[in-house]
């Protein structure tokens, strides 16, 4: 979910587009053991002047490097940000464009789009029947996932990014990060009645945010890119304070990814760290065990049921990226292409 101050100069700056044709890609190393219950993979690609979506089916072994505009006649749009499926709904939105997409997720056939008017949409998350989307303008949306309308907005932070459902409440990444100055927050709002309750102090330029199992909210910072480093937060959830703030070795824009016990995040080489959130402690400097080294580490992405970890490799932000397997073990099982500046990995059930 890379989305920020030099990524939007890295894709002001490419005009490569992505192949928009279906093919199977000879270079790839397909998967012999598909994830049981699970149709296909999506990678939302940020692209350069516009976004697009690729679909790989684990049935036929076909990769569709722009399944959007194959299914409607039209680009998905302007740096797409963020993409989750809720329900029979894959929601795709769209920053510059100013939209979210609601599409069918088995067919990529949009059924609505959500207009954001001069704000720009950034990352969505879920709770019964709400969507609930950040936006530039310093709110947070909360869409009707039945009537696919913006209800309210609740005001947030500066700037706010990512944002998580724990213990029955919302937390907001409050970045700042297109200000004069950089906010250190994060907005908690209360599920039930969709208001603030709490402000809490991060690492300045807090960007993504996760959650466990054992009442952690965890959220990455980007520092000031001066005297503050990157670093983790790590908030209660119960008393909704910050217990712990440690600089550490994140990439630049890296999500939090839960999956079991395990959290994984992107380091600043290109690794993936595995925090194990029941002892609260690093386990692992490095999930990769079989020697794979990644140019660009972009997008990551879990599966509980088998223990498998995706990453992608933007490479060199201009040209197509690839989206690696890896088994339980830490060993590569196969390699799709995707598109430019890979930046979510998406499973759809059969």
């Amino acid at each position: 979910m890379k989305h920020f101050k030099l990524k939007n100069f890295l894709f002001a700056i490419v005009t490569t587009a992505a192949l928009s044709s279906c093919h199977k890609d000879k270079n790839d190393v397909t998967p012999t053991t598909p994830i049981a219950q699970v149709a296909g993979v999506y990678v939302l690609n940020q692209g350069g002047s516009t976004g697009s979506i690729t679909y790989y089916d684990y049935t036929t072994k076909v990769t569709t490097p722009d399944i959007y505009t194959t299914a409607n006649g039209a680009g998905v749009g302007s740096l797409p940000n963020d993409l989750k499926v809720y329900g029979s709904k894959m929601y795709i939105v769209v920053d510059k464009s100013k939209v979210i997409n609601v599409v069918n997720p088995k067919t990529a056939k949009l059924i609505k789009q959500i207009s954001f008017g001069d704000s720009e949409p950034r990352s969505i998350a879920f709770y019964k029947n709400n969507a609930f989307v950040t936006s530039y303008d310093g709110t947070v949306a909360v869409i009707d996932t039945a009537a696919l309308t913006i209800s309210k907005h609740i005001t947030v932070g500066s700037y706010p990014e990512q944002l998580v459902v724990s213990n029955n409440k919302l937390y907001v990444a409050n970045s700042g990060g297109l200000a004069v100055t950089y906010d250190k927050t994060v907005s908690v709002i209360d599920l039930t009645s969709l208001a603030v309750t709490k402000t809490i102090n991060v690492i300045i330029n807090p960007v993504a945010i996760g959650a466990d199992n054992y009442g952690h909210v965890y959220v990455i910072s980007n520092g000031d890119y001066a005297s503050v480093m990157p670093g983790i937060s790590i908030i209660d959830n119960t008393a909704d304070v910050a217990t712990s703030q440690t600089t550490v070795d994140v990439g630049y824009g890296s999500p939090f990814v839960v999956s079991g016990d395990n959290g994984y995040y992107l380091s600043g080489t290109g690794k993936v760290v595995v925090y194990n959130t029941k002892t609260q402690a690093i386990s692992s400097a490095n999930f990769i065990t079989d020697g794979t080294k990644l140019t660009a580490a972009y997008g990551l992405a879990a599966n509980s049921t088998t223990g498998e970890v995706f990453v992608t490799d933007a490479k060199d932000y201009s040209s197509n990226g690839t989206l690696y397997a890896f088994d339980k073990n830490g060993k590569q099982e196969y390699t799709i292409t995707v598109g430019i500046n890979p930046a979510n990995i998406v499973f759809v059930n059969k």
